[in-house]
């Protein structure tokens, strides 16, 4: 009969019959294990994330805090086990250092205009398109991830120290050992983490990420970048598991930053922050209010004569060497990113970012030495002096002719 037969006659269906449970079998009781305990399994570094603020932060210092913000969960503690460092390497122990790697040396400062961080790997074709849109003069991607150092989560970027240099503030840029230290890897901090962190050079340390190794402190240096406090060569960020092409910085001399910021967008579609590196808040963060960008140098240089546009020095630095993307040497023997022939250089050098050094391939050196020596032929007076200033730049009236006509259209479109 059916069950709602049962029903309907006000009766109910009998519970179905189950089999008596088998008696458990007593346990005994285990005895204390041997050897170590055994560390929770790591997954892969989580990727950078941007706060609704558009701040770059998975940790990034805040009143002396560092703050975590994933787009996962943050996993409890591991225990004082999982936290050890190997035997034969205690956390901040002091090790002797060894001498460097090698990297090449520093052929020129590549101001980026814009950061764009993904929710995973950022695919190659998409890397190659942003470096065919308009204005783009250089492109760099690199993996990167949030790992734990001292007990707080960092953002990290893996990179190619011989390359990645040109991409960090001037002063970092020219520190030849610290990007020795890198290639010998070691990892390098910002000032603001080495000092909440209570981090010392030569010191060694367990960072956390799908695996951990104890990594020596090579230095510090202001890396220029919102967010991003730590530097790991790229050995150790595949070993920590940071995401591959995570970020991308973009530099686009001459271009306005914020279509440069539209542009890229685009191309990477959504789930990616794409941030304008020139926004007062992130070169409070990154740089100290200094000059970012090739349009804030010439800027700042021009303000040396007065007089002088700016958007002159932006037209021969276009003309000379694409802001920066051609440095020479040319078939004269001129250098740099305002193309200075190194006679001339000797006389009309600059020290402009205070590094005791003129460097000829440095634009924060380079550009201002422009200006002095356009001032010194007369181009703060405007008119036929200014054409006589910009031919002797170039003894060339067609090459007059032309850096007029491009200041103009700078003056046209940004003034």
């Amino acid at each position: 009969m059916a069950d709602d037969d049962w029903v309907a006659r006000g009766g109910a269906p009998q519970p179905a019959l189950r089999r008596p449970a088998r008696p458990k079998p007593e346990k005994k009781p285990r005895g204390p294990r041997r050897g170590y305990a055994r560390p929770r399994r790591r997954g892969p570094a989580r990727p950078l994330v941007i706060t609704g603020i558009a701040l770059l932060a998975v940790a990034t210092a805040s009143g002396g805090v560092y703050t975590a913000l994933t787009t996962q969960e943050v996993e409890p503690a591991a225990s004082d086990a999982e936290q050890a460092a190997p035997p034969s390497v205690p956390p901040g122990d002091p090790v002797n250092v060894a001498q460097g790697g090698q990297v090449a040396p520093l052929q020129r400062v590549v101001p980026p205009d814009v950061l764009a961080v993904g929710g995973g790997s950022i695919s190659d074709a998409k890397i190659k398109k942003i470096g065919k849109l308009g204005r783009v003069g250089d492109v760099v991607a690199v993996a990167g991830g949030a790992v734990q150092l001292q007990g707080r989560q960092v953002n990290a970027f893996a990179v190619d120290p011989s390359s990645f240099r040109s991409w960090t503030s001037p002063g970092t840029a020219k520190k030849t050992e610290l990007w020795e230290a890198l290639a010998a890897d070691r990892f390098v901090v910002s000032p603001a983490a080495a000092e909440q962190l209570q981090l010392a050079a030569g010191t060694r340390y367990p960072v956390v990420g799908r695996s951990m190794p104890a990594l020596t402190m090579g230095g510090s240096g202001d890396l220029g970048l919102p967010g991003i406090d730590m530097l790991v060569s790229e050995k150790s960020g595949a070993d920590l598991g940071l995401v591959r092409n995570v970020a991308v910085l973009v530099n686009a001399p001459g271009a306005e930053p914020g279509k440069v910021v539209e542009a890229v967008t685009k191309v990477l579609g959504p789930g990616t922050d794409v941030l304008n590196l020139h926004k007062a808040e992130y070169r409070s963060r990154a740089g100290g209010g200094s000059p970012t960008s090739y349009m804030d140098l010439y800027k700042k240089a021009a303000g040396t004569c007065p007089g002088l546009s700016w958007t002159v020095l932006a037209a021969i630095g276009q003309v000379e060497s694409s802001h920066g993307r051609n440095v020479g040497p040319s078939s004269a023997g001129a250098l740099g990113p305002m193309q200075f022939m190194p006679a001339t250089w000797k006389a009309y050098g600059v020290d402009g970012d205070g590094d005791g050094k003129a460097d000829i391939m440095n634009p924060y050196d380079a550009i201002p030495g422009a200006a002095k020596y356009l001032c010194a032929n007369g181009a703060g007076r405007g008119g036929k002096q200014l054409y006589n200033a910009i031919w002797h730049y170039n003894h060339a009236h067609w090459y007059v002719q032309k850096v007029l006509g491009l200041a103009k259209a700078y003056a046209a479109r940004y003034d």
